[in-house]
């Protein structure tokens, strides 16, 4: 599985769009394609190369994710794979549901509702290889506003759902959110595993795919929200009153 990740926005929105190869078939998805007028000349670039676009995919129905459906559709007439309120979309896949991509690559579909009720994270598997597209849920150090969602859905997803992958599947966030994120959760905690993520994000402009879940259980303050420390800092105990207090926090940065 080959992952070109196409930055979108940079110096505002900070988005990414990701596009996945099965490199036998050359069979290919385009993910959260939201601004054409970036995203066009990578899918030319491609196709022109013999990669054959089999669907866009979105996350969730966000413009920001979805808003490039109507436009990209012109060039490439596509089934749209996502959630229920994204724009055009062809068809929604149930929670666990699975899909291949060429002959290489299994999607599974991973409901994850809180930032937006629609939103899917899609993890993608391909031998030993495994990457999960999270959207705006799960970020680099942190996690989306719960705009249409409480706590404990948050909770759910990151920490149920998410959490339960393999700890050597690698994180594709909608977003390069990694420095305010961590900004944020040095004021938390002073682990070493956060000083590790500040020092790479220091380092480094783009974050996404260098780090797995098993990295986001040990550095996101998110999914600690039983750590002490975690506790400590919101004054509060019990995983919902915790993700609640770190959500309003963060907020308020």
């Amino acid at each position: 599985m080959h992952i070109e990740s196409i930055p979108m926005w940079e110096g505002s929105g900070n988005n990414y769009a990701y596009l996945v190869t099965d490199e036998k078939t050359k069979k290919a998805v385009i993910i959260d394609p939201a601004n054409p007028s970036e995203v066009l000349p990578h899918l030319k670039k491609a196709t022109d190369s013999g990669i054959k676009l089999t669907n866009i995919i979105n996350t969730h129905h966000h413009h920001d994710h979805a808003g490039g459906n109507v436009e990209i559709l012109k060039s490439y007439p596509l089934p749209i794979i996502g959630g229920k309120d994204c724009t055009k979309v062809t068809k929604t896949p149930a929670h666990g549901e699975t899909f291949t991509i060429g002959e290489g690559i299994k999607v599974k579909a991973l409901h994850t509702p809180c930032h937006t009720q629609d939103s899917i994270c899609f993890l993608f598997e391909d031998g030993n290889d495994k990457a999960v597209f999270t959207g705006d849920t799960l970020f680099i150090g942190g996690c989306g506003r719960f705009f249409e969602g409480k706590a404990e859905e948050m909770d759910t997803a990151l920490n149920k759902t998410l959490g339960a992958l393999p700890d050597d599947t690698k994180v594709y966030p909608g977003h390069e959110y990694t420095k305010g994120n961590v900004k944020f959760g040095v004021k938390v905690d002073q682990s070493e595993a956060i000083k590790k993520l500040e020092a790479f994000a220091d380092a480094n402009k783009q974050t996404q795919g260098k780090f797995t879940i098993g990295d986001e259980k040990r550095h996101n303050v998110f999914m600690r929200l039983d750590d002490p420390a975690v506790q400590k800092f919101t004054g509060k105990t019990g995983r919902v009153n915790v993700m609640a207090a770190l959500r309003e926090a963060k907020n308020s940065m």
